[in-house]
């Protein structure tokens, strides 16, 4: 496939019947449509694989990823998510989660010298977002701010495509790789640089709810390496726990500094977080 789609697949157009489309989000493997039809607001994913190049191996994975996605969502209740399958991979259709994001959200306060104590009304709510999919058996396995969407009623947990704790179809299922590595675990990324895969945790999930807070709250990711080191250069400094001298503001800074913990043992549980915050 020379390039990802630049319209909705036929299958997804007549199940929709779209009165608008736009694509919000275009990367290596997948792209996001926000679809309005007479039926409701959606969200729309395509996967397909990504082709080898000089500076990267082929990722046959990204094809998969949204049935993978809406088997774990199906296998958490939802029954407002379809999936299937087009030329080029999956696709999935999901309600359309309106708001920002938790990076966006905490922008203005970030953007003051020094930064301000972030609004952590909010930190509640993604705690609880997090342990309620913990409580249903799963881990998400690709935690982070653009993961938290903050409507006005509630906080949504999305992009559950990694998630790790139930069964999938085998012909949608692969291994876990691990994530982005700003937000990864450091068991996480010594697994992965050893035997190429891990295991999705509870305990990484805490890690990298306190890297993703950390970072939205003051623009500084939780590990230091070079802005354009490869990725295992990246993980090796994960996995040595390269702590950059950097403290959120306000209350939240010890909150985030436990999550943040080299031994997951160490690290908070989502009640001992919510509890350290009320």
């Amino acid at each position: 496939m020379p390039g990802p789609p630049t319209d909705l697949p036929t299958v997804v157009l007549d199940a929709l019947t779209p009165t608008s489309q736009r694509l919000v989000v275009n990367r290596r493997g997948s792209t996001v449509w926000e679809v309005e039809s007479p039926g409701g607001h959606y969200a729309v994913k395509l996967g397909h694989p990504i082709e080898a190049t000089p500076d990267w191996p082929a990722q046959p994975w990204t094809a998969l990823a949204p049935a993978r996605e809406g088997a774990v969502l199906h296998s958490l209740g939802r029954d407002d998510v379809t999936y299937g399958e087009w030329e080029y991979g999956t696709w999935n259709i999901q309600p359309w989660r309106a708001g920002p994001d938790l990076y966006v959200l905490w922008e203005p306060r970030r953007r003051h010298t020094p930064p301000l104590d972030p609004h952590i009304s909010i930190t509640p709510s993604c705690i609880d977002a997090l342990a309620d999919l913990h409580a249903k058996g799963w881990a998400h396995g690709d935690v982070q701010p653009a993961h938290f969407i903050t409507g006005p009623d509630r906080v949504h947990l999305i992009d559950l495509a990694l998630a790790q704790g139930g069964n999938i179809p085998a012909q949608y299922d692969f291994p876990y790789r691990g994530c982005l590595v700003h937000y990864e675990a450091p068991e996480i990324s010594r697994s992965v640089l050893t035997t190429g895969q891990a295991e999705a945790t509870p305990e990484a999930d805490v890690y990298a709810l306190g890297a993703s807070l950390l970072i939205s709250a003051t623009g500084w990711r939780a590990v230091e390496y070079p802005d354009d080191a490869p990725r295992p250069v990246q993980r090796e400094a994960v996995a040595n726990g390269n702590r950059r001298p950097v403290k959120a503001p306000g209350e939240l800074g010890e909150l985030i500094d436990a999550m943040l913990s080299h031994d997951p043992k160490d690290r908070p549980t989502l009640q001992e977080a919510g509890k350290a915050l009320s």
